[in-house]
Formats: C-alpha cells, structure tokens, sequence
C-alpha cells in the first residue's frame, strides 16, 4: 500500500486482446489455437493463450507471481518474498503448478470434470479461478479482473490434457496434507502494541518462522480479498493461518477492491452514492466468506484498502457511501469494520465525517503517514479522542527492503495499538432464520421484530443500533422508507413481500445446486418468505432448495431452472 495514487496498475490493458483471443478460438475444450495464440504446455495440461503474453518458468526464474500484468507462470512459487509490497491492481494472468498438497488445500479449488482439463463451473473469488486438474495433476489459477472474466473463461475453455502429465488425486492429495488446527478462535488483529508488517503475498512458513526468531515484527498484514490483490497468494490457506496463530502471530486482514471513483485508474466504484453503498455491502459479503474460509472468525476486524485519491464533492460522498455500506454489512455478519487509506484523505474524509448520521463509521482505521515514526499518533491528520480506545494502526514507512536471519521481504512497516474486547456489532446475536415470517405491525415485539430491525440497518433504511424488539414509531418510519426504495406500497407493516425484499436484499451471486454460504442462507430466508412454507436454512443448495426456486421462478412466471441468476434475484428483492 502506499500514500500516493500511482500504485495501481492500469488493469485492463491487455482485455482487448485477450477477447481477440477467444473470439477466435470459441470457447470449447480442446479448440485449436488460432494465429493470435500460443500453445502452453506444462505436465500434461496445454491450454491456448494470447501470443503476447510472456511465459515464466519459475523453476529457472526467480519471479514474483503477479496479476496486475498478463503473464502466465510455470511451476511452483518460491519468491513471493520479493514481490513489491505496494503492488496492486489486478488484469489477468494464469498460474499453472503442481498438483500437491498444500496446493489443494488453498480456499476455492474446484475438481475439472472427470478425464478433462475445464470445470465450467467454478466459481470466481476476488477475481480468482483456481482448477485442478487432476488427470494431468495440475492446479491452475486463473486471475481477471471485473471486466474480462469472460474471456479469461474462455481461455480456460481452451485447456486439454495431453501426455506427460502424473494423474493426482484431489481428495488424496488434500487428506494427506499436514492440517493444523488453531488451538483458539483467530481473531484479528486481537491485542497487540507493537510493530508489524504487510506485504503484497503472505511470506512462506520458512520466512514467517525466521522473521518470528530474528526481527522486531509479531504482525503481519494479509491480503484476503479483492478484485485488485495484485500478487497470488500460493502459500495463504487455512492451515498458514493456523500455523502463524500458533506460534504467536497477529494478523491484519485486508480488502483491496474497488476505489475512488475519482483516481482515473484501475477498478473504480460508482459515483452514484447508492450503487456505491451498494457496492460497500457486496465487498464486505465477500471479505467475510474469505475471512472465514481461512479461519478468521466473526469479531475480527476486516480492513478494507482505499488508496489515497483527490478529496471533495461527489468522490468524497461515493466513498463514504461505499465504506458506510462496507461497516453496515460487516456488523450484520458479526464482523468489525476497518478502513486504511493516506491519511491525508480517505482518513481526512472520516475524520470530516466521524459524527455524522448518514454514514455509519469504521470501527477501527489504518492510516499511512510515512513519517518514519513508529506509533499511532495521527498528527495534525486525526483528533487524539477519534479512535482512540486501540482502534489504530498506522503504516510508518513504506516499500522498503528489509532482511533478517538472512531472509529478505519487501514490506511497509506498520505500528499496532489494538484489542479485543470491543463490543459486538449490535446484530451479531439476533438469528435471522425462522420456520415462518408472520406480518408484523405497530406494538408487535419479539426477536422477529430484532430481526426486521437489524435488516433495515443492513438495508440503510434505519440508523445502526440496538434492535429494540419493539415495533415502535421509528420501526415504522424505517420501513416504509425501505418499502419506498423497492417499490412497495409503504404501508408501514412488514408483510411478506416485505419480508422477502429484506431478506434477500445484498449482492446477487449466481447459486446452483452443490453452492454454500450465507448467500445461500439469505436466499432460503427469502424463499420461506415468499412461499409461506418452511425451506430449511442451512447454508447448503441441495435438492430442498432446488425445488424452493422451480416453485417460486414458477409461481412469479420466471424461466424455470433452479438457478438463482440476475432475473430471480431482481424478483425477490423487490419483494414479488
């Protein structure tokens, strides 16, 4: 990270040619490659890629393994020490390694169908796909960012297993990998005074345990998630995690997405204030899945990254809407809410707007102010009283190289003053799950009433606060304010196409069957709304759920097919 806007790559550069690419060699396994391709073969995986790319054999070359540039790297990472600790900005980018163990315990890896190098199906984390290819014993990653996830699809699509490759079984290969349990909850950062260090990949076991003997840092930041993480994370898993808790490592949990709509470059957020706090809530949605997956567990602080750009007008408001939606969301989830940036702006801006009512703010700031001074002292930049209960850390210097007990890291170097023992978000304990949601009016009271409560707050319709259980004036006002922004009669009453826009109301993810998570949870809370019959909530898209969305894609007249696509989602959050 770092205090000025240059830092981000100018992602999206090579998309035009990689749509050339797949425009011309269709999207099926096994295409031929065409004239604007090369062949890349790598232990029996061969897939077609622009002919511009470079490709980097990591067995002879000492590389950094970076996204922010099209290339496509061979063999296992090694060096992720020496990648710049600034660097972000994602484009698009493949990693093709060995099929191993620790491999196949990375968050995210899906089997290719059985006998073929392609898993149509994958899923997209932080604009990461991650294939294994098991009968040529590969694991690809596949990088994009927000606009050319299609065509870095269709280059996947390309991909057949010749000869030369080792068959590897995924399930195999992930049981016999050393699993270390955390002896405790991970919750980061959790108390610590002292100095740390973030840097664009989380560093090898062999450089955490020699960093942890010979240099002054008990604390490492971590980038977890984001469609701008520059660097692959070959070494940051469940098990990393686990291994660092236990020897006595403090983490920082980082998000680095979408930014100001004013910096010109890279991926930018709206500058419309409600698609941007829109925005806020869908990148918390998917750091929370992240954290959890590595096991960073809810009362963990999740920070997101908003590099420095030009303060004033409607950039000042879109991020500020943005970050509101990012603390709204992560409250919900039982999360705390972070925020870093330079202090001399995204900071300066939540300082100008610590008080106010329309944005809900951060409990916590990590702020860059490269003064070379090791505290939490915010200057001139934040009054002493803000955040002051160890709710800081500040980024001292920057973009250095520093060595100890012989290993080299470029990192920024960072000062903590943190705790645990904040309180909660005030809906972390209030369940949102139900058999049934019965139409609440003035004077009902009860936890279903919280439950209303707590998602007009997720919803913006209603200040942050502690759900009374009391449908009250102020209850009433919320909902027909939130029923206003759907559409819906503003009765003032939750009913239960009311029930079904709060409950659904988020990010709209495609779900299938063999799908999991709390986005399949809020779609089973909306579906047993909107049906008036029980559909379990359990996180798990199984044959229950299926047949909840034939019946309800049958009933509102939507194309039938058990997929909850763009269509069923706009169906459900306005409530029909």
């Amino acid at each position: 990270m770092a205090q000025t806007s240059h830092r981000f790559a100018r992602a999206g550069l090579a998309l035009a040619g990689v749509v050339a690419v797949i425009s011309a060699l269709g999207t099926t396994a096994g295409a031929e490659p065409a004239a604007a391709s090369r062949v890349v073969s790598y232990h029996g995986y061969q897939v077609s890629v622009p002919a511009a790319w470079p490709v980097v054999d990591l067995a002879t070359e000492k590389a950094c393994v970076r996204f922010d540039r099209p290339v496509v790297y061979l063999g296992t990472p090694r060096h992720q020490e020496t990648c710049p600790a600034d660097l972000t900005g994602r484009d698009a980018g493949l990693l093709i390694e060995p099929l191993n163990g620790q491999a196949a315990t990375r968050p995210g890896v899906v089997p290719a169908e059985a006998g073929t190098a392609v898993a149509p199906a994958a899923p997209s984390a932080s604009g990461t796909l991650q294939i294994a290819v098991e009968s040529a014993g590969v694991l690809v990653t596949a990088a994009h960012g927000p606009g050319n996830e299609e065509a870095v699809r269709g280059i996947l699509g390309t991909g057949k297993v010749v000869a030369g490759g080792r068959a590897t079984t995924l399930d195999a290969e992930s049981k016999a990998s050393r699993v270390v349990q955390p002896t405790a909850a991970v919750v980061a950062p959790g108390t610590y005074n002292g100095k740390g260090f973030d840097q664009c990949a989380a560093p090898s076991q062999s450089a955490m345990d020699t960093w942890w003997n010979a240099s002054p840092y008990k604390a490492v930041g971590i980038y977890i998630s984001g469609i701008q993480r520059a660097c692959a994370q070959p070494n940051l898993t469940a098990t990393w995690i686990a291994n660092q808790h236990n020897r006595g490592w403090k983490f920082l949990p980082l998000h680095v997405g979408l930014q100001a709509p004013c910096r010109g470059t890279g991926h930018m957020m709206s500058s419309n204030p409600a698609t941007a706090r829109a925005q806020g809530h869908e990148a918390a949605v998917e750091s929370v899945a992240a954290a959890q997956a590595l096991g960073l567990v809810a009362g963990s602080v999740l920070y997101n990254d908003m590099e420095a750009y030009p303060r004033g007008g409607a950039c000042t408001t879109a991020v500020m809407s943005f970050l509101a939606g990012w603390t709204d969301e992560l409250h919900a989830r039982g999360y705390l809410s972070g925020v870093y940036s330079s202090a001399a702006s995204g900071i300066a801006d939540l300082v100008a707007n610590y008080n106010s009512t329309t944005y809900q703010r951060p409990d916590h700031v990590f702020f860059a102010w490269w003064n070379n001074v090791a505290n939490t002292d915010g200057g001139q930049y934040i009054p002493a009283s803000y955040w002051a209960d160890h709710q800081r850390i500040k980024q001292y210097a920057g973009d250095v190289r520093e060595t100890w007990g012989g290993v080299t890291i470029a990192i920024d170097r960072d000062f903590f003053d943190t705790a645990n023992g904040g309180p909660p978000p005030p809906c972390a304990a209030v369940s949102l799950d139900a058999s049934a949601y019965p139409d609440l009016r003035a004077g009902s009271t009860g936890n279903l009433v919280k439950a209303a409560q707590c998602l007009l707050q997720t919803a913006g319709s209603m200040p942050a606060g502690e759900p009374s259980g009391t449908f009250d004036a102020a209850t009433e006002a919320a909902v027909e304010s939130f029923q206003t922004s759907v559409s819906l009669p503003a009765t003032g009453g939750v009913d239960s196409r009311t029930w079904t826009a709060l409950l659904s109301y988020g990010s709209t993810p495609t779900l299938r069957s063999g799908a999991s998570g709390p986005d399949v949870s809020r779609l089973q809370r909306a579906l047993t709304a909107a049906l008036g019959r029980t559909v379990g909530i359990d996180g798990s898209f199984g044959p229950i759920t299926e047949q909840a969305v034939e019946d309800y894609q049958t009933a509102r007249k939507l194309g039938v097919d058990g997929i909850v696509g763009a269509e069923t989602w706009k169906a459900l959050q306005s409530g029909a």
